[in-house]
C-alpha cells in the first residue's frame, strides 16, 4: 500500500472537493478508491480533481474528475476553482488553462481572491444534452413528479456544461421540497441516457437565484458549480433573469454567474482550504498530515 498522493481537502462555495495530485504518475485514482475515500469517516466529498501531466503543449494540466460514487464527471466548476487556488500555493501564475473530458477550460485568480472559471458555452440541443427522445424546445420539457392533475414539479429547461442539467423552477422556497427523496429518481430517469443533476431554482429577482442541487453521482451538495452555470443559462433563455446573476446555493456561499458576449459562462467565486494529506490510489487508504 502506498499512500504517497498528496491530497488537499478544500470546497468550492460549500462544494465538497477533494484535490489529489497525480502529477508524474501512470496511474490513475481507481473507481473503488474514490468510493473508500468518499464515506463518511474518510474524506467525505462531492467530487475528486484528479491533477494530471499535461501530455500535450498548450495546456497546464489534464483533469479528471471523480464523483463520490465512482462514476466520472465532465464538468465541475467549484472543483477547478479549487484545483487553481492548489495549483497557485507557491506559484504567481494568474491565468491556468486545463483539458477535461468536457474540453478545454481556462481559471484566472483575481486580485480580490476570487476565481473566475471559463466554463465554455451551454448547449440545449436535445441531442447533445443527452435526452432519450427529441424535443425542440428545451426551455421546457415533458417531465413531472407527483399527480398528473397537480404535480409537485414539472417542465424542466434542460442544458448541458459538458454534463447534463434539468432545471425545475419552482416558486416558493426550494427547501420545501423533498429532493433527497425524488432525486435520485429523476436522476435515472430513462428520459437521461446519462443521468443528469437536477436542480430546483427559485428566481428571486431578474438579478438573483436561489438553487437546490442533487448532483449526479453526488447526491445532495451545498452547491454545484455546473449547475449554477445551466440555471443561470436556461433563465436567460427563459427571459427570467438578465445575463449576469448572483445564484445562492444552499451553502449561502454566492457564485456569479455571466453568460458572455462570446457565448460562454463565466462563474466567479470562493474558495476555501481545509487540511491536507496523503492518499493510496488504488485502494483510497489516506494520512491527514
Amino acid at each position: 500500500m502506498a499512500v504517497d498522493v498528496p491530497f488537499y481537502k478544500m470546497n468550492g462555495a460549500g462544494n465538497e472537493i477533494l484535490v489529489a495530485d497525480m502529477r508524474g504518475r501512470d496511474a490513475h485514482i481507481e473507481p473503488r478508491a474514490a468510493v473508500a475515500l468518499a464515506a463518511p469517516d474518510a474524506v467525505p466529498f462531492d467530487q475528486l480533481m484528479e491533477i494530471r501531466t499535461p501530455v500535450a503543449s498548450g495546456f497546464d494540466a489534464g483533469i479528471l474528475i471523480h464523483n463520490s460514487d465512482g462514476s466520472e464527471a465532465g464538468a465541475c466548476g467549484n472543483g477547478m476553482r479549487c484545483v487553481t487556488a492548489y495549483l497557485n500555493r507557491g506559484d504567481t501564475k494568474a491565468d491556468w488553462l486545463f483539458r477535461t473530458r468536457a474540453g478545454l477550460l481556462s481559471a484566472t485568480l483575481g486580485e480580490d481572491g476570487l476565481i473566475t472559471v471559463d466554463m465554455g458555452m451551454p448547449r440545449f440541443g436535445w441531442q447533445d444534452i443527452p435526452l432519450a427522445e427529441e424535443f425542440a424546445d428545451t426551455t421546457r420539457i415533458e417531465l413531472q413528479i407527483g399527480p398528473i392533475d397537480a404535480p409537485l414539479l414539472h417542465s424542466p429547461s434542460v442544458a448541458s456544461m459538458g454534463n447534463p442539467h434539468a432545471i425545475f423552477w419552482v416558486d416558493r422556497d426550494v427547501k420545501d421540497y423533498d429532493l433527497e427523496r425524488f432525486g435520485p429518481l429523476l436522476e435515472n430517469h430513462p428520459i437521461f441516457p446519462d443521468r443528469a443533476n437536477i436542480t430546483l431554482a427559485r428566481v428571486m429577482t431578474p438579478e438573483h437565484i436561489v438553487i437546490r442541487t442533487w448532483e449526479r453521482g453526488a447526491g445532495l451538495t451545498l452547491a454545484c458549480g455546473s449547475a449554477a452555470c445551466a440555471t443561470l443559462a436556461a433563465a436567460a433563455r427563459k427571459g427570467l433573469t438578465h445575463r449576469t446573476a448572483r445564484i445562492t446555493p444552499p451553502s449561502g456561499k454566492d457564485l456569479t454567474i455571466e453568460w458572455n458576449g462570446d457565448n460562454h459562462i463565466l462563474m466567479t467565486g470562493p474558495v476555501e482550504f481545509e487540511y491536507s494529506g496523503r492518499l493510496d490510489a488504488r485502494t483510497g487508504a489516506f494520512e491527514r498530515d
